[in-house]
């Protein structure tokens, strides 16, 4: 008994770990759809500013005010570069959360296995202490019935 609580605690142990895995998977791909929908907003951004530049404002524009949009576009791709390193880094997390997701029900499973093969194992060695009580228990009723014969057929 002393192995299968053993087993037991290793099962519920792996399952608590599993289930911490879990939560920060959760909270990596939380982050990386952030991550995503940020790029897919400041993308969205640019844009909408390059069409409202190229429209009637970049006609009336002053030199000035030209170097500063060309300054404030630059700065934009440079957020939208930064922001798809962000997601690149959350993605490689996401992996390796997901490998640590796969080892930990693994994990898991081959506990499992092994308690039910113990189980098993222990079912099967009951078996064979009662199947041995059962023909020690008809031995000892044949005796008794020889033994009861013997003194009735003895004159």
């Amino acid at each position: 008994m002393s192995a299968l609580k053993s087993v037991i605690l290793a099962i519920d142990v792996a399952t608590r770990r599993r289930d911490e895995v879990g939560k920060v998977l959760t909270r990596v791909q939380r982050d990386w759809r952030g991550a995503r929908d940020q790029i897919e907003q400041l993308e969205s951004y640019a844009a909408d500013t390059e069409l409202k530049w190229a429209g009637s404002s970049q006609a009336r524009a002053t030199p000035e005010i030209m170097q500063h949009y060309y300054q404030f576009m630059e700065r934009l791709q440079q957020a939208i570069t930064l922001q798809r390193h962000v997601v690149v880094g959350l993605e490689r997390e996401l992996a390796a959360a997901k490998k640590l997701l796969l080892g930990a029900d693994i994990r898991i499973a081959s506990l499992n296995h092994l308690l039910e093969k113990k189980r098993s194992g222990i079912q099967r060695i009951q078996g064979g202490r009662e199947q041995k009580q059962l023909d020690e228990f008809a031995a000892m009723q044949q005796r008794r019935l020889r033994t009861g014969l013997d003194i009735l057929e003895t004159p």
